[in-house]
């Protein structure tokens, strides 16, 4: 079976949920198959459904002068920041497919569907020397704690499923200005820091943490868990010509 990716570059918030809606529509039509948005975000604040906007920090007027939106989105979880550094994927998957590891009803269970993407990030983490895991009821990637290093937040992920289609997605941490995330309680959580690829990978590890790099590692480690080859389109409607 075939992942389709296409990678868009830096685009504004609202265009990029414009080009997901408009995949995520095309494959509810089974008009095209499943895809993979690859894309990174000017500085932004999304509110999931399950957020309140206390745990945003900063005032309108510093966000304003940081050029940073505030949208407030149908995708499960709560505050979360998108900025420049930052790989952020939606993956629109039709959870219906009976090719999805680990499916054992009718369609493969949210959950699931996370614990894939989960299992990516953790992989792709690991193409660049970092050892990741989850963490029990914190759905995200985390690094490795040790004897007297907390664990820390790479990755966030908040997915919506629409009859049986998901979009949103995930937002790993690269490159990333950390001191955005300032602006927020990331996630809603307070007891516990993000951090990046960059801060993370080993200072003589031969892969190093680009934004290239980090799109290579993760659609190849889609490919894998997913069990699907990655087939990609150069643009919109390259992949949009698959409806013909």
């Amino acid at each position: 079976m075939i992942l389709n990716l296409l990678q868009l570059g830096r685009i504004p918030y609202t265009e990029g949920i414009r080009v997901m809606n408009e995949v995520v529509a095309l494959r509810k039509q089974q008009q095209i198959g499943d895809t993979l948005l690859l894309l990174e975000h000017p500085p932004v604040l999304t509110l999931g459904r399950n957020s309140t906007r206390a745990n945003i920090l900063a005032s309108d007027e510093l966000l304003a002068a940081k050029g940073a939106e505030i949208h407030e989105i149908n995708r499960g979880g709560d505050v979360t920041y998108h900025g420049p550094g930052q790989l952020v994927g939606y993956p629109i998957f039709d959870l219906r497919g009976d090719d999805l590891p680990g499916k054992k009803g009718p369609h493969l269970g949210p959950v699931d569907f996370v614990r894939l993407m989960e299992e990516a990030l953790i992989r792709t983490c690991s193409d660049f020397g970092v050892l990741a895991q989850r963490i029990c009821k914190r759905t995200g990637v985390w690094t490795m704690a040790g004897p007297s290093i907390q664990e820390k937040k790479i990755a966030a992920i908040g997915i919506h499923v629409s009859q049986a289609v998901t979009s949103h997605g995930f937002a790993l941490n690269v490159t990333t200005d950390l001191r955005d995330f300032e602006w927020i309680v990331p996630c809603g959580i307070t007891d516990r820091q993000v951090t990046s690829l960059e801060l993370e990978v080993a200072e003589e590890f031969p892969l190093r943490p680009t934004l290239a790099n980090a799109s290579n590692s993760i659609a190849s480690r889609f490919g894998h868990v997913f069990n699907r080859q990655i087939l990609q389109v150069e643009t919109l409607d390259q992949l949009l010509g698959q409806t013909a």
